[in-house]
């Protein structure tokens, strides 16, 4: 067989023998971001190029190397997103939910794309969880972002992930920052790639995060920005640790940490692990106090983080971690004939109806075959309909773990098997006095 097309280098199919993986962690996520406030908003999946340009800064690799940027059927260039924030800010200010107070705290789960060669936890397409806090510029609001990776991290589960923070500052201390990176790569400037020898006047910062080898080991010597914080944000940052401390969360300071996009200010962290190779950071995220003037709104404190759901998974995957098993097979309806076959879709069409899950034969096999399909799929229980079942009204249920049967009535079968399947489901719990009875009415009597 020879396919017309395979898929485009650095996306990847997720396969329903995989997808329960990933339900499971947006799931956590989901639920672990309500509870600290944060609710979802879905952004477009393309903006204008221009919001981009201006919010992610353009000398960030993003911009200037990695953005998938095309001109529509209208002549507007259109950017496919290659981060979360942005397209968050842009939708707080275009439909005013800044007059709802603040703060507004919401969380996405997202695609975005980059151009960027592909390998181990790095994909053109990949997928992020993400919050963003607008409105707060207190250093708590910092802490409790924070606080929430964290426990998305502690509820899944993960092991050897360490956080690590630090705090590149303001507009204001940065200008002497930037004046002392001059200098110094200034003198290397013979060491330095195209890119970063033209980020030189425009933005020094830049020049931290260039992937370039070389560029890399030029920075190693460089002045840190930590050194050079004003009063303010030093106090912004010791208060953000204090409370790290208060909530027992631990920290390592890095003061090489200046992140990959331009609009961030003061706070700065990053989760990051060994066990996946050169794309160790899962998490990064900080403060971005200018980013909402800058596309067009008031002055407005702002913070938040995006967690990478390729890479956390690979890490997951890396550690062990037991995933919970997506929804198996209850009950697969087995039938021999025309008319059985009938009867098996009347039956599993009303046991779904109330939640469980059935199947019976689609594709025309026989019966053998259908029993061996039952075993493949891990059905717990099967039935078997034929003419004889169906002018008697009787059924045997087997139990497909220790093949015992019981007979059953037809007629009743839907709720006498919502009671079977209860039943299974609760056997290895202990609850003392009450009976299967009491519990059958908690549910309404029936199911």
């Amino acid at each position: 067989m020879e396919l017309v097309t395979k898929a485009i280098k650095g996306t990847l199919d997720t396969l329903p023998s995989e997808s329960y993986k990933i339900q499971y962690l947006e799931a956590a996520m989901r639920e672990t971001a309500e509870n600290f406030g944060f609710f979802e908003v879905r952004t477009p999946v393309f903006e204008h190029t221009e919001l981009f340009q201006r919010g992610v800064g353009e000398t960030t690799d993003v911009v200037q190397k990695e953005m998938y940027t095309f001109d529509d059927k209208g002549g507007r260039s259109i950017t496919l997103r290659p981060e979360g924030t942005a397209g968050a800010v842009r939708a707080y200010l275009e439909h005013g939910v800044f007059n709802d107070g603040a703060p507004q705290k919401m969380s996405y789960i997202t695609s975005c794309y980059r151009y960027e060669k592909p390998q181990a936890g790095r994909l053109r397409e990949f997928h992020q969880f993400g919050v963003e806090n607008f409105g707060s510029g207190a250093p708590l609001a910092d802490a409790e972002i924070i606080s929430l990776a964290k426990e998305i991290f502690d509820y899944l589960d993960v092991k050897n992930i360490s956080l690590e923070i630090n705090s590149i500052g303001c507009p204001e201390c940065r200008k002497e920052y930037h004046k002392a990176l001059k200098a110094y790569f200034e003198s290397k400037k013979d060491m330095l790639c195209e890119t970063c020898l033209e980020r030189l006047d425009k933005n020094p910062m830049r020049i931290l995060d260039c992937k370039n080898p070389e560029c890399k080991k030029v920075c190693e010597n460089a002045p840190v920005v930590i050194d050079y914080l004003c009063d303010d944000c030093k106090a912004h940052f010791e208060s953000v640790k204090s409370q790290l401390d208060a909530m027992g969360i631990e920290y390592k300071v890095n003061p090489t940490i200046v992140r990959g996009l331009d609009y961030y200010t003061r706070t700065v962290f990053e989760f990051v692990s060994n066990e996946i190779g050169a794309q160790g950071t899962v998490c990064g995220g900080g403060r971005y106090d200018g980013l909402v003037e800058e596309l067009g709104g008031n002055p407005t404190p702002a913070c938040g983080f995006g967690l990478g759901l390729e890479r956390l998974l690979l890490l997951m995957e890396n550690q062990g971690t037991a995933f919970p098993q997506r929804k198996p097979c209850e009950l697969y309806i087995a039938s021999m004939d025309d008319k059985s076959l009938l009867k098996a879709a009347q039956l599993g069409y009303e046991l779904r109806k109330e939640g469980m899950s059935v199947q019976y034969d689609v594709v025309g096999r026989s019966l053998k075959a259908q029993m061996k399909y039952a075993n493949k799929i891990g059905a717990a229980y099967t039935v078997v309909l034929g003419e004889s079942e169906l002018e008697s009204g009787e059924i045997k249920l087997k139990n497909m773990e220790d093949g015992t049967e019981r007979e059953m009535k037809l007629d009743t079968f839907v709720s006498d098997f919502q009671t079977v399947a209860l039943e299974n489901a609760l056997k290895d719990f202990d609850f003392g006095d009450v009976g299967i009875d009491d519990i059958n009415g908690v549910f309404g009597g029936d199911k």
